[in-house]
């Protein structure tokens, strides 16, 4: 798979979304963000960040991650197909996709935590 090499422009239209989704973030994503904002986990991470033509829940440039935190919608046949393609993208374009489920961010932040630092090193 080769990979692209720089990060196509970013349209208004997908700015003016992700303003929309960090002004109403899901419970989850407020208790993500909390540890993961100010460099906590030791890199700097962004919020709902318009990498080309998807809104990202969490990146980091520098570590060239990105965090979903997937809710119920997530794992429909047809939100696990639109999932892969976009992970598929993301990966061509030099990022790692991690995700995780709602109920594990709220469930178990340290062990989310601890997997997001695993990948940073």
């Amino acid at each position: 798979m080769r990979k692209i090499k720089r990060l196509p422009e970013v349209s208004e239209v997908m700015r003016d979304r992700a303003g929309k989704l960090r002004s109403d973030p899901t419970l989850a994503e407020r208790k993500l963000w909390r540890r993961l904002r100010m460099r906590q986990v030791g890199i700097f991470f962004h919020r709902q960040r318009v990498v080309s033509r998807y809104v990202c829940d969490f990146v980091s440039l520098d570590g060239r991650l990105v965090v979903e935190v997937d809710g119920s919608q997530h794992y429909s046949e047809v939100g696990m197909r639109k999932d892969a393609a976009r992970d598929t993208y993301l990966l061509l374009l030099g990022f790692e996709v991690l995700r995780f489920s709602d109920r594990e961010v709220m469930n178990n932040i340290d062990g989310v935590l601890q997997v997001i630092q695993e990948h940073l090193r």
